[in-house]
């Protein structure tokens, strides 16, 4: 699996030019042509820091001009890690070599939930890695592994109850125990 990376486009233009309605309309079509594709938008307010741009940008808090140019650029330092996530992605490759060799699974159940469910339900956001923006990447690199057709991929419907899914797992996993008895164990990606 070679690693590509993506491309950053950045719009700029004067307040009100279009700049939120074109880059929605970019995305729709970028993803609609199957290329992944996530915007981005400055200031994001949902920051710390974004949240005080903001206050000023609404004339709630009051800021020397060269502060506020400083704070702007916090602001996409505070999401540097995002930014070059968007851009670099994780290469599959390297991320699965230290684990060449590990016993195969038998089955690997991969619970599909869509991020932004999932972001609905209790304490999403509180640990490091729960932001939409880094589940759906994460998504999509579970994607691509299960395009791997010497591991053993199930896709359960995690929206589903909790029962729901319980018995979809435990059905899936008696059958896995029954099929495994009489074969041997592999090694992952060997």
């Amino acid at each position: 699996m070679a690693c590509k990376r993506g491309a950053l486009i950045v719009l700029e233009g004067v307040d009100k030019a279009g700049k939120t309605t074109q880059c929605n309309k970019l995305v729709q079509v970028l993803q609609q042509s199957g290329r992944p594709a996530e915007m981005m938008r400055f200031p994001d307010r949902t920051t710390t820091i974004g949240q005080l741009i903001s206050a000023y940008l609404e004339k709630k808090s009051d800021l020397e001009d060269h502060t506020v140019h400083l704070l702007f650029s916090a602001n996409r330092w505070e999401l540097v890690l995002t930014l070059l996530l968007y851009i670099q992605g994780f290469c599959l490759d390297w991320c699965m070599k230290p684990d060449v060799g590990l016993p195969k699974p038998d089955l690997v159940m991969f619970l599909q939930l869509n991020p932004s469910e999932a972001a609905l339900r209790g304490q999403f956001g509180e640990e490091r890695y729960e932001t939409s923006v880094f589940q759906r990447a994460v998504q999509q690199k579970f994607e691509q592994l299960m395009k791997d057709p010497s591991v053993n991929w199930q896709v359960i419907d995690a929206s589903q109850s909790v029962e729901d899914v319980h018995t979809d797992i435990k059905t899936r996993t008696l059958n896995a125990i029954n099929t495994a008895e009489n074969q041997p164990l592999g090694q992952l990606w060997k």
